[in-house]
């Protein structure tokens, strides 16, 4: 199985150190293009079997698998100059880029097709990846799900939802690390050093989540058993609501969309 990244900015460069971290598809077999020769040798440094080239054409000419990871606007471009087959599978991480659009930009409008909108957690192996699908096989589909549930969780939905979980989802990411930044640097005016700050807020965020992903529970039971009466917590809590915190974080994700 060979797999040709297009585009090795943030995201495209991501899933190509979370493939390589990954054990299903070897290093060897991963081919990345980019025309940003320094992108391509930083990860020939870090992962020395990795293939890499300027190339778009010959990047996807042999892969079974091709994940388009350009700018949305650069998409109809770069398909376009792409000979793709029906016997490939197209995987586009450009986010708002419709199948519609997809097919109109290849030169086999009913291959198979899948969107994915993943996070740039992906490379840490700790992405949630919103997946739709087009023309797909439920052999095809299954191998797309295991590529990317080994590099986070995946959830496959109708492509009209795909904006929705890209706000809660990709875009949400950089929502928590805005909270992440916010609360150490009160920790700093409150004495603490800015690294021990950062780790200690990164922790609670990340125990929290683990809290809610591997229990029958729900965020309003937890912040219950923290929220003593008369105590520091509902004080806390108490105050991001005058400040209107929940509505700020809900209307950030419908803006997203």
């Amino acid at each position: 199985m060979k797999i040709a990244i297009i585009g090795a900015g943030n995201m495209g460069g991501s899933i190509a150190q979370g493939l390589c971290i990954g054990q299903l598809i070897p290093t060897a077999n991963i081919t990345v293009s980019d025309l940003d020769t320094a992108k391509l040798n930083a990860l020939e440094i870090k992962y020395p079997d990795i293939h890499t080239t300027s190339d778009n054409e010959a990047a996807a000419e042999t892969a079974d698998i091709v994940i388009l990871a350009v700018k949305p606007w650069l998409v109809d471009t770069v398909l376009k100059k792409l000979d793709l087959s029906k016997k490939q599978i197209l995987v586009s991480i450009a986010a708002g880029i419709s199948f519609e659009q997809l097919a109109h930009a290849v030169i086999e409008p009913e291959m198979p097709m899948f969107r994915v909108i993943p996070n740039t957690a992906i490379s840490e192996l700790e992405s949630l990846n919103a997946i739709a699908t087009r023309n797909v096989t439920k052999e095809q589909e299954t191998l797309i799900l295991s590529i990317f549930n080994e590099m986070g969780t995946s959830i496959v939905l109708p492509e009209d939802k795909l904006s929705a979980a890209t706000a809660l989802a990709s875009c949400g990411i950089a929502y928590v690390l805005k909270y992440i930044q916010a609360a150490m640097q009160a920790g700093v005016e409150m004495g603490i050093r800015p690294e021990d700050a950062m780790n200690m807020v990164a922790q609670s965020v990340k125990g929290a989540a683990e809290l809610i992903l591997k229990n029958d529970t729900h965020p309003s039971i937890e912040i219950d058993k923290v929220t003593t009466p008369g105590g520091i917590t509902i004080r806390g809590i108490n105050e991001l609501e005058h400040a209107g915190f929940a509505s700020a974080i809900i209307r950030a994700m419908k803006a997203s969309q």
